[in-house]
């Protein structure tokens, strides 16, 4: 595997570096800056932007609104985006749905979704997670029932991130109850403001509204929005948790938060000298970075392997497992390196409070992220259903 990046590369990076600088939105990054809470706007602020480049989506194939790029330019964009501390494009459409829908939709379903993902003019949610089904998701029970030309679907969906903000949503159904669960289950495209939909709000540790529950009553869904063939949805379903599994990863941001924990650690200190020069903070820091660069060193050679262009396999699993345990150590280790000034309540006494908060800008946000972070070895199928997959999809056991 060559180590080094071409002529061309170094000038693509130096493209893409500059493109950047020049055409982040400002309002962006001062809202970063504060710590504070993104918008709907703030999120496709950035993703118009790129749009609008023609760089919304790097992976997708050149006939559908692709950029042709080899295998090792999209790791560049990933990694100055990330260098840049650029605000993170949501996966749902670009990275999860799209791909299903151009490789297993109609003709009509990919000419319909494809180029409002694309644009952002459709903010797409994931309906999967129930409250009895999350790891085990071949156990889920919202049912959907043929009734001439539509769907009529019941049930609950659980942990819907940002759902109070979608347009649509894809959601796995079951529309045959007596089938084995795997082969039961239908995919549906679905508005969300088709009546019978109601999206209450789930207030995680961190104190943000980022996740819901979604409620599905007598909901009527054209028969024309099931992707691939009724009770196949599993294949879907499958397909599009390799490409998420595979984005929970986190490479390039872990590597810039990794440099900031270095930052902090440099500015802090442990009696008279910087907690980074503390023996035992130090080693935590050595090991972290251990890890993370074989981590990044895994997902070279799958960019440089013989099925590199193929689209993600098993091996997701194992870039999910180490890359979200990297997000938690990479918080933990922030906030061990922050002190008492990463405590929530030094943030504002009240929600709206104009208090300037206590300490260091770099602190504000280091408790609620740590927090937040919790969800990355459960959520795209916990960790242990990871270590199941790689035992038999690649030991073979």
């Amino acid at each position: 595997m060559e180590m080094e990046f071409s002529p061309e590369e170094l000038a693509f990076q130096q493209e893409v570096r500059t493109f950047i600088a020049e055409n982040y939105p400002a309002q962006l990054r001062g809202k970063q800056d504060e710590g504070d809470e993104l918008s709907k706007e703030d999120f496709l602020a950035w993703h118009k932007v790129l749009y609008e480049k023609g760089w919304i989506a790097p992976a997708w194939p050149v006939e559908y609104g692709g950029t042709g790029w080899t295998p090792t330019q999209r790791f560049i964009f990933s990694e100055e985006t990330a260098r840049a501390e650029c605000v993170k494009l949501m996966p749902f459409g670009l990275t999860m749905v799209g791909p299903v829908i151009y490789t297993f939709g109609t003709p009509e379903q990919k000419a319909r979704f494809l180029p409002r993902i694309l644009s952002g003019e459709d903010w797409w949610c994931q309906g999967y997670s129930e409250p009895g089904a999350g790891s085990d998701l071949a156990s889920l029970r919202t049912a959907a029932v043929r009734e001439g030309d539509e769907y009529i679907v019941n049930g609950q969906k659980t942990w819907t991130t940002l759902a109070q903000h979608a347009d649509w949503g894809f959601f796995l159904v079951r529309t045959n109850k007596d089938a084995k669960p795997q082969e039961g289950i239908s995919f549906l495209l679905i508005d969300m403001k088709t009546p019978g939909i109601t999206v209450r709000p789930i207030i995680t540790l961190g104190g943000e509204h980022e996740v819901n529950e979604v409620f599905l009553e007598n909901v009527r869904v054209p028969a024309d929005q099931l992707v691939y063939e009724e009770n196949k949805g599993w294949t879907c379903a499958k397909f599009l948790l390799a490409h998420e599994r595979t984005g929970i990863a986190g490479v390039a941001s872990s590597k810039r938060g990794l440099e900031k924990v270095k930052e902090i650690a440099r500015t802090e200190v442990d009696g008279d000298k910087p907690l980074l020069s503390n023996a035992f903070f130090k080693r935590k820091v050595a090991e972290l970075e251990i890890d993370l660069t074989a981590l990044e060193f895994t997902e070279l050679r799958g960019l440089a392997g013989p099925n590199a262009n193929k689209g993600p396999g098993p091996e997701s699993s194992l870039l999910k497992i180490k890359g979200s345990e990297i997000q938690q150590r990479l918080t933990e280790l922030t906030l061990e390196a922050v002190g008492h000034y990463g405590a929530p309540y030094f943030r504002g006494f009240d929600e709206g409070d104009n208090a300037h908060p206590i300490g260091p800008d770099y602190a504000h946000r280091a408790a609620p992220t740590y927090f937040n972070m919790r969800k990355t070895t459960i959520y795209g199928g916990s960790n242990e259903i990871q270590r199941g997959i790689i035992a038999k999809m690649v030991l073979g056991l």
